[in-house]
């Protein structure tokens, strides 16, 4: 399992990239991705929708369950990946490749609630 130390991770296992031009990417874990299977469905949040920081904004449905896409911050979506809606098993592939949306915070200086790689890998208890 892979935990790229340039991400950000939130506890409901989001991973986030700030992007050079200020908006932000979101995606599942490898670790998520792993616990859901094989994913058949994305409900992203939609265009335009505002974000409530750790409050369900999407859902991500595999052949086993759906899990709730929790907001990684406030903010404002700007953009959805279409390419997952017709073909999300790229979030099983790929998973830090497969972003699911983009955001632009309310404060970009509101991280203090990320996890380090280190420490998403030692909340989900594996080494």
């Amino acid at each position: 399992m892979k935990f790229p130390a340039q991400l950000h991770y939130t506890a409901e296992h989001l991973w986030v990239l700030q992007e050079p031009h200020g908006d932000w990417l979101a995606g599942i874990t490898d670790y998520a991705q792993d616990l859901l299977g094989d994913i058949v469905f994305i409900d992203p949040p939609k265009l335009g929708a505002v974000l409530v920081n750790a409050t369900p904004c999407g859902i991500v449905e595999s052949v086993k369950t759906g899990s709730d896409l929790h907001a990684p911050m406030n903010g404002v979506v700007t953009e959805i990946n279409e390419e997952l809606l017709g073909a999300p098993e790229g979030i099983n592939d790929k998973p830090y490749a497969a972003w699911i949306f983009k955001f632009k915070p309310t404060d970009a200086n509101d991280t203090e609630h990320f996890l380090t790689a280190e420490a998403y890998q030692a909340l989900i208890h594996t080494g």
